[in-house]
């Protein structure tokens, strides 16, 4: 299959575009801040009970959970469950 050259200069003008796309979507820095979003954080046994702690004082105060899963970049769920 051999193409035009109309054919590639359109397809040129495609590549071109998508290429401004990816280096503006890269200078925004959302792929890092879904990177970041992404990564698992573990606690240790002492660190899980000072958290664990510092939940139960926060929602004390009447913090929704909804506010600190966002906060502590964790599920709700995950709160209830602890």
């Amino acid at each position: 299959m051999k193409l035009t050259t109309n054919e590639i200069a359109k397809l040129n003008k495609v590549i071109a575009a998508l290429q401004t796309i990816v280096v503006q979507h890269s200078k925004s820095g959302n792929a890092a801040t879904l990177k970041k979003s992404a990564q698992r954080i573990r606690r240790s046994g002492r660190e899980l009970v000072a958290f664990r702690k510092m939940l139960i004082a926060e929602r004390k105060k009447g913090i929704p959970v909804a506010t600190l899963a966002k906060r502590h970049r964790i599920s709700s769920a995950y709160i209830y469950q602890l």
